[in-house]
């Protein structure tokens, strides 16, 4: 078990962590899978008691004024601060990621919190900030924003501390109270992010059940998310289950849905190029933390005038970055993929691709190592075309890894029309010098992050992050979380008597004399 954690294997119940002895999930590091880096069975009914704990601890919480929630923000924030170190050694034990990596996974959570609480002209705060305006002489109109209720905050393996906490923070900074189940490939980061607030939030004299933890798979988080009680979901994940649960609030209309699901990222060549800055920037963003970001390019869109010799320097490049420990000194630029599963469901989707006709331009090859690693080197294959259907070579499939499909096109018309040959539509990237490319570019791209001579992978938390299609439903994180974590409320506030008589009404003054015999 990693000494990194304050608890065993627990949960965090109303402020009582609760142990979960037993095997039933099982964290190994992905570089030395012999080691155990948590290991519990969860308790299904603790996902109803957590739901329970955070609805009464709503009315407190919620009650406090801004400024209190904030002060236990910002100690947390302090604490991320100062433990960085602690959660980055964490997180590359538990997900493999270098640990140049997660050292700036690690950093995001502090910035979060100042991000979140950021009430500058472009802050998110601004834009949940209540108002008023005159509607007449004797009557002003009044709007402001109430927290939602309890959250349900489902994170995933691949950030298990930073995409969790940038729902936490706005929701909690709000006055929601949030049940967090962290994925069950990363419950030990969960467990410490959850431990961490519940610190900060104990120090500041919150009410106990302001954040829960619960651990478990499938069936914890389906719990959760069919429970009446709760007031909405904040998930990052897969299409297929971002469907179960829209599924699964079908009779909740009123239920926030926050769904970020994944993508199948183009970035598009062009001739006026520059190449270098292309090839760098394509590279980091199809192999960065070994393929396993939502935002990753997954599909290159190359012009024919500089096709060859730009995906000659990207097999360069992959072929010769460093994979390896990421303890390791000289540090990788890429550690071991999650699992011995998903290792093999990279291989298995480059076979199929091959034996659909596709060019294996770079092979992605399982490593061997001394301590058993689940390490995986990059690979580049060439496809005739994207299809949005889901067979093929060019199959409109999110491969979860390091491998990357390209196809060569003639024009900008076939470009732009390749870049978007997917229901997917997270982020998309173009490099070029011209102006008016560009434009078009912006303009037709479909997807909610798109970016020029920058690679797909990475954002700026000071923007909003989201998806379109099945990468997201239109509420995206970033500096744009705190719009899913309260709703406005509209009030008509009258200081006046003069009360206009409708047509067709009556009213006499005497009727309202004490005493008088109404008929």
């Amino acid at each position: 078990m990693s000494p990194l954690l304050a608890h065993g294997p627990s949960d965090l119940l109303e402020g009582r962590w609760v142990p979960l002895p037993g095997d039933a999930i099982t964290s190994r590091n992905p570089t030395r899978p012999s080691e155990i880096v948590w290991q519990g069975s969860p308790v299904p009914a603790h996902a109803d008691e957590a739901v329970a704990a955070a609805r009464r601890a709503l009315p407190a919480w919620a009650a406090l004024p801004a400024e209190r929630r904030f002060a236990a923000l910002r100690r947390f924030r302090d604490l991320c601060k100062a433990r960085a170190a602690e959660m980055a050694r964490l997180i590359t034990d538990e997900t493999g990621k270098a640990l140049w990596d997660a050292r700036a996974e690690a950093d995001l959570l502090a910035a979060k919190v100042d991000i979140t609480l950021d009430a500058s002209e472009h802050g998110g705060l601004r834009r949940v900030s209540g108002f008023e305006i005159p509607l007449s002489a004797s009557r002003a109109g009044r709007t402001w924003f109430r927290p939602h209720g309890v959250m349900v905050v489902l994170g995933p393996f691949n950030f298990p501390a930073h995409l969790p906490n940038g729902h936490i923070i706005p929701a909690l900074a709000l006055g929601n109270t949030v049940v967090f189940k962290p994925s069950d490939k990363a419950p030990a980061v969960g467990q410490t992010l959850a431990a961490w607030l519940a610190e900060a939030l104990d120090a500041e004299g919150a009410p106990p059940g302001v954040v829960n933890l619960v651990h478990g798979g499938a069936s914890v988080a389906s719990r959760l998310v069919a429970n009446p009680d709760i007031d909405g979901v904040l998930f990052t994940g897969s299409w297929p289950v971002g469907r179960r649960i829209l599924e699964a609030s079908l009779d909740w209309p009123g239920r926030v849905l926050a769904l970020e699901m994944g993508g199948n990222a183009p970035s598009v060549i062009l001739p006026d190029a520059d190449l270098r800055q292309a090839a760098i920037e394509v590279a980091r963003s199809a192999f960065v933390s070994t393929g396993q970001r939502c935002t990753c390019t997954r599909r290159l869109v190359v012009h024919s005038a500089v096709a060859e010799r730009f995906v000659r320097t990207i097999v360069e490049m992959a072929s010769k970055l460093r994979v390896g420990d990421p303890l390791a000194d000289p540090q990788p630029f890429m550690g071991p993929i999650i699992s011995a599963e998903a290792r093999a469901a990279v291989l298995a989707a480059q076979e199929r691709f091959a034996a659909g006709g596709a060019e294996i331009r770079l092979p992605a090859r399982a490593l061997e190592s001394p301590s058993g690693g689940h390490f995986l080197s990059p690979g580049i294959v060439r496809v005739d075309r994207f299809t949005l259907s889901e067979d093929g070579p060019g199959a409109d499939v999110e491969v979860f890894g390091p491998l990357l499909r390209y196809v060569v096109v003639d024009s900008v018309d076939e470009a732009i029309a390749q870049a978007n040959a997917t229901r997917f539509g997270l982020a998309a990237s173009i490099f070029t010098k011209d102006a008016g490319t560009i434009e078009r570019f912006l303009a037709e791209a479909r997807a909610g992050c798109v970016n020029v001579n920058t690679g797909t992978a990475g954002a700026s938390s000071k923007l909003p992050f989201g998806g379109i299609g099945l990468s997201g439903n239109h509420r995206p994180a970033g500096a744009f979380s705190l719009d899913y974590c309260a709703y406005p409320v509209a009030g008509m506030i009258e200081s006046g008597a003069t009360a206009p008589l409708p047509i067709g009404m009556t009213f006499e003054e005497s009727w309202l004399d004490e005493g008088s015999n109404l008929s």
